[in-house]
């Protein structure tokens, strides 16, 4: 066991300082390249001016020989070098795709912010530059940057004319055409199909992109709205192009104007010959089973006119029409009746349907006044009442009042004129008071007592000696008989006949 561990001990070691090698290397690297200072990405037009940056973060304690910058086009070919600068001498431009076009800036340049520009970029420029420091003792770094040429395309969309069928075919084409990068291309309609794209090379090292649409077209089709949308870098939102499907087919007719009721001696009814058709139709011809027309028939391009029904009208009429794409005929048979079918009136499902609407009306009208009149009689028996209750009923007795005029002193009568109907206790009401006061001033107790004493209706008239009916004789001495004074309000009355 100890031969064993003395044995995978060394492999231990060895593969540890391996690790740190690598680890050291790589460390170094990374701090190197983190120490040059270059534009991730750089984007340009054909035809411009573009700056590729390029600086040495700390130069303290490193000596910078020379600068260099490569093109790399892709990653499996060997760099290009494309401008050289060593301090102390001019800078060099090798032969490159770029030459005469390249260029440090500023000029002179310096040997830590080499940067350079290309004027005139075209789009077989893009790719990859690296800016590359030769320094001592650290050796070689570098910086790149992707230079990424970017081309406007030229977009444009079109509805392809088909002729409607049974199998799929292309109804509209999109493209979108030498664009750097690649542009993408969807559609948007209510047609049932779909579409494909495909890819190839443009001019100046550009793509095209183009699109179709494929459907089963059918009459139905035509007409209606279909939009290519262009996606693409240089564009600030996507671009759209509306168009319709344009969908050839051989005419469709229908014929109208009959409506079952031609009787003998109806006049002017007509049959119209109608027809849907892309394009649209050459002819349109109107024929009879009999091979002529009935003398009361006239035709007049797709109407079939008949002035006067009779029985040479009982017969079939034919429309034909004709277009580009083929021919269509339809046919139509006139029944002609000897009389005219009664006038439909309104059905009966009709007026029961009217009823039950005007009753749900009638109880939706009902249910919003009850509840209207709840929900008020509910706010106001929540408020204080805003009115005087009425007063007590008051009676008024004939024959009281005689009692209290003519009573003895041997037999006091007081009896309560005013009467509650909702207690026993006597009540005290000023107007009431008022109103009697009223009363005896305005003459009403003479008139009542001349009511009491005189006659009842078809008794004879005594004149100014009146007597009294032998119910209202009482024996009474004229000496205890005392007028009534005029008592006005808030005086006390006490007849005589009170005291005891």
């Amino acid at each position: 066991m100890a031969r064993h561990d003395s044995r995978i001990w060394p492999e231990c070691t060895k593969m540890i300082g391996l690790l740190c090698l690598v680890s050291s290397i790589l460390l170094q690297h990374g701090a190197s390249g983190q120490r040059v200072k270059v534009d991730q990405e750089v984007t340009s037009y054909p035809g411009q001016t573009v700056n590729l940056r390029c600086a040495f973060a700390d130069p303290t304690g490193v000596q910078l020989s020379m600068v260099t910058w490569m093109y790399v086009p892709e990653p499996t070919q060997d760099p290009v070098n494309i401008a050289v600068f060593l301090p102390g001498n001019e800078p060099s431009y090798p032969n490159s795709p770029v030459k005469g076009r390249v260029s440090f800036v500023p000029s002179p340049p310096k040997v830590d912010s080499p940067s350079i520009q290309i004027t005139d970029v075209r789009m077989t420029d893009e790719g990859k530059y690296a800016c590359e420091f030769a320094t001592y003792p650290g050796g070689n770094v570098r910086g790149t940057t992707q230079l990424v040429m970017l081309a406007k395309p030229e977009n444009s969309a079109s509805p392809v004319t088909v002729v409607a069928g049974t199998k799929p075919i292309t109804v509209a084409s999109c493209k979108s055409a030498n664009g750097q990068p690649a542009a993408e291309i969807s559609w948007v309609t209510t047609a049932n199909g779909n579409y494909t794209t495909k890819q190839q090379p443009g001019t100046d090292n550009t793509l095209t992109v183009i699109s179709e649409y494929i459907m089963v077209p059918t009459p139905n089709d035509n007409g209606k709205e279909i939009t290519c949308v262009v996606s693409h870098r240089t564009l600030v939102k996507p671009e759209s192009f509306r168009m319709n499907l344009a969908v050839q087919f051989a005419p469709q007719v229908t014929i109208e104007g009959y409506d079952n009721n031609w009787y003998i001696g109806r006049t002017n009814v007509a049959l119209t010959c109608k027809a849907n058709a892309n394009p649209p139709p050459t002819t349109i011809q109107w024929k009879s089973t009999t091979g002529e027309f009935p003398p009361a028939v006239q035709v007049s391009e797709n109407v079939l006119k008949v002035q006067n029904v009779d029985e040479s009208v009982n017969t079939t009429f034919f429309c034909e029409v004709n277009n580009q794409i083929g021919t269509t005929k339809e046919q139509f048979g006139i029944l002609v009746r000897e009389t005219r079918l009664p006038e439909r009136g309104p059905t009966t499902g009709i007026i029961i349907g009217a009823i039950i609407g005007v009753i749900i009306l009638i109880a939706i009208i009902g249910t919003v006044i009850a509840l209207y009149r709840k929900r008020k009689a509910k706010v106001l028996g929540d408020r204080p009442p805003k009115y005087k209750p009425p007063p007590p009923n008051k009676t008024f007795n004939s024959t009281n009042s005689a009692n209290m005029l003519l009573n003895s002193s041997n037999a006091p009568v007081v009896q309560n004129d005013f009467h509650s109907t909702q207690s026993q206790e006597p009540v005290t009401d000023l107007d009431a008071y008022q109103d009697e006061d009223d009363y005896y001033d305005n003459g009403g107790l003479n008139n009542r007592m001349h009511y009491v004493s005189g006659a009842p209706s078809g008794w004879d008239d005594p004149g100014n000696n009146e007597v009294l009916p032998p119910y209202l004789h009482v024996d009474v001495d004229r000496q205890d008989y005392h007028p009534v004074p005029n008592i006005s309000r808030g005086e006390s009355f006490v007849s005589s006949a009170m005291f005891v």
